[in-house]
């Protein structure tokens, strides 16, 4: 056992450094199974995929070995929630706790950091008129004066989706770089300054990847001088991944660039050109475009294969695409004559020019080796990407190694790296590379670890879309005893998900349950229609005592912070119990232990949508392969969603709860029995009675608890 193995064996043990140090830490047996395979990587190099689950403690178990090793390291995760938790609670305890004398930074994507120049721009702009706007500008402009970092984060009540964020904010299409009268007191460039100078960097998912398409953050500097890349949250990585290494237009894009136009030419060159017919022009044709895509009841993906995507009308889809693409032209015209003036107006232009080449690849046809496809909401989006990240990562985490004195390699790196962010993997991954070094001249370690990631043991789920074929791929079981903390529940009586009154049932069920628990209880749908439909008629013949929580009517972090305060048997005289019903982002990392959550109810099993155009794409690349888009793709796809919606419930050791599977095809289909393999080994509640009977104990329970 090497001299890291034996300190991190001693640091997580009863009688470690942890136990003594930090209240609750108990010693678990898998998070130093999981603790000792990160510092046998960390030595030898390579890649280590461990799913962990939940209660694990796979965040110490990561951790601990990278800070006692004193390597370098880069640790990304998939929400800026988790990126905060780390960089402001996990990692500073441990540092304090081992005495170790690490430098860590926290690096964030350019638009959560407060931008100086637009701030003081800001109040030329027509948003700053609105009601309650000039307030709000003074506020922030308070904050900007006493701010060390410049994190939007620090900012209370200003919501993301506020209209003034992105006045004060930048964007790697807005941003003046050097050219910026405010370059030096930069919060972005301070921030990737400390990272730089740092021993630990704490990024997220997007930033890596955003990074490895443009090279815009730092990101891509900052790799190669780190022995050692840990991604958190992992099984998000593909996902986010595609959404980044293709090509994107989206109207949001060309209304942005309409505001800004307007505001900055109005400001700095008024009367040169006629800012306002520019932009009206611009304007009209994006929405234009947008009405030419159709009209559809909430969001839709239609598939593109050929010319145009399916279900619009050709002749106005073309007409649309070349309007704005003249209005550009037009655009672009009118900031040339002025672009000596200030760099705000080249900054404009190359924005301007940037969008017309996306919009040239858009009337062209779709490269075969991909997937494009049309989002269609208020707004438009057009999406051209790469199937899954493979040949990417597989480019990025082949082996390559930092030396003692790192130059050569450090080099090696760069070039391949380079390639990578010319949009050329394939270049990267037969670029020359110095061999594999022997453990200890520093080869580079690769983590990657969630609570799920596949529904069997080889974890191909995870690790073919990835690239990780060679990896080390390790389980490491949940430390709780699911059959006593909690039960699972699939109503025989209910009609099947598609059947008209299978929605009304699900209701029927969840208010039969609050009647009971007074709250306490999470619904999770797998479509936004189902969502807005439940909630509304749960609003509707609700208990008034019982508040209905509904995604979208409020801000994400609002609806977290009333159900965890409430409700339930116990709390304060007059207050009520909490349902929150929600889906998309609600169905992982929301987290909350205790008695404030015990019922959670998925309405049916996640099954990824038939005639989404990703996935239909992947399912025809998986049949050409003479492999089951069905069981290959679709079943382990529903099984991670099902088990990420599942983990909601139980979080602690002392968490009691029931899971309500709203699906009778769990228990009257083969394939059920795979997808209840992958759950965690609750206890059946076989009927309606014994369902309403262990609902009666919670309530009883809770009551003691509180008592």
């Amino acid at each position: 056992m090497s001299l890291l193995d034996q300190r991190v064996a001693a640091t997580l043990s009863s009688d470690g450094v942890l136990a003594q140090s930090l209240p609750g830490f108990q010693p678990r047996q898998g998070q130093t199974d999981m603790a000792m395979a990160v510092s046998r990587t960390l030595q030898c190099g390579g890649q280590l995929v461990v799913e962990a689950g939940t209660g694990t403690g796979k965040t110490f178990a990561y951790l601990v070995p990278v800070l006692l090793s004193g390597q370098r390291a880069l640790v990304s995760t998939a929400t800026k929630a988790l990126q905060d938790q780390l960089f402001s609670r996990d990692i500073p305890r441990l540092v304090e706790v081992l005495g170790l004398p690490i430098r860590v930074a926290l690096l964030k994507g350019r638009s959560n950091y407060l931008c100086l120049h637009r701030m003081e721009q800001s109040r030329h702009s027509p948003e700053s008129s609105q009601p309650g706007a000039q307030k709000a500008l003074a506020k922030i402009e308070i904050w900007a004066q006493s701010t060390r970092t410049g994190d939007m984060a620090e900012l209370t009540g200003l919501d993301e989706r506020s209209a003034l964020w992105p006045l004060v904010t930048s964007t790697r299409d807005n941003c003046l770089g050097s050219s910026c009268p405010r370059y030096r007191a930069c919060h972005v460039n301070l921030a990737r300054k400390e990272a730089m100078a740092s021993d630990v960097v704490v990024i997220n998912h997007h930033l890596f990847f955003a990074d490895l398409s443009v090279r815009e953050s730092g990101v891509a500097e900052l790799l190669p001088t780190v022995r050692v890349t840990v991604f958190d949250e992992a099984h998000q990585l593909n996902e986010i991944g595609v959404n980044f290494l293709g090509q994107q237009l989206s109207t949001v894009q060309l209304h942005e660039l309409v505001r800004d136009v307007l505001a900055t030419g109005l400001q700095l060159a008024r009367g040169l050109v006629d800012w306002q017919v520019l932009s009206a022009g611009l304007e009209k044709a994006a929405r234009d475009w947008r009405l030419a895509a159709g009209m559809h009841r909430g969001a839709v993906r239609l598939r593109w294969t050929g010319q145009h995507p399916e279900g619009v009308e050709p002749k106005e889809w073309r007409a649309g695409l070349q309007a704005v693409t003249q209005a550009l032209v037009d655009l672009q015209n009118g900031l040339d004559r002025v672009s000596e003036l200030a760099p705000d107006f080249q900054r404009l232009g190359d924005r301007t020019r940037e969008l017309l080449q996306r919009a040239a690849v858009f009337a062209d046809t779709p490269k075969p080796e991909g997937v494009r496809w049309a989002e269609v909401s208020a707004q438009l989006r057009l999406i051209e990407s790469p199937l899954d990240i493979a040949q990417t990562f597989s480019a990025l985490t082949r082996p390559l190694s930092v030396t003692a004195t790192g130059d050569a390699a450090a080099s090696a790196d760069a070039d391949s790296l380079e390639a990578l962010m010319a949009g050329n993997p394939r270049h990267a991954a037969n670029s020359a590379a110095p061999p594999a070094t022997a453990a200890g001249t520093g080869q580079r370690a690769w983590i990657f670890t969630s609570a799920t990631l596949g529904d069997e043991p080889s974890l191909r789920w995870f690790t073919e879309p990835c690239g990780l074929g060679a990896a080390e791929v390790m389980q490491v079981s949940s430390p709780f005893d699911y059959a006593q903390q909690a039960g699972l529940y699939v109503p025989p009586h209910l009609p099947r998900p598609g059947d008209p009154g299978h929605v009304s049932q699900v209701v029927a069920l969840v208010l039969e349950a609050l009647a009971i628990l007074g709250g306490r209880t999470l619904v999770l749908t797998t479509t936004l229609n189902a969502m807005r439909s439940i909630g509304e008629q749960l609003q509707a013949q609700g208990d008034a005592r019982v508040e209905v929580l509904v995604q979208g009517q409020s801000p994400k972090r609002r609806l977290m912070e009333r159900f965890r305060e409430g409700g339930g048997p116990g709390d304060a005289p007059g207050r009520t119990g909490c349902v929150l019903v929600a889906s998309a982002s609600f169905w992982e990392g929301f987290d909350v232990p205790g008695d404030a959550l015990q019922l959670v109810v998925i309405d049916k099993l996640p099954f990824p949508p038939p005639g989404d155009p990703l996935f239909e794409a992947r399912s025809q690349r998986i049949t050409q392969q003479g492999k089951s888009a069905f069981a290959d793709h679709a079943l382990p796809e529903a099984a991670v969603s099902l088990q990420q919606g599942a983990g909601r419930l139980i979080r602690s050791e002392t968490d009691r709860g029931i899971l309500v599977v709203c699906d009778t095809r769990l228990i009257g289909m083969s394939y059920g029995r795979r997808l209840l393999r992958g759950l965690p080994a609750m206890r059946r509640l076989q009927d309606h009675a014994a369902f309403l009977d262990a609902l009666r104990q919670l309530t009883s329970d809770a009551t003691k608890t509180w008592s």
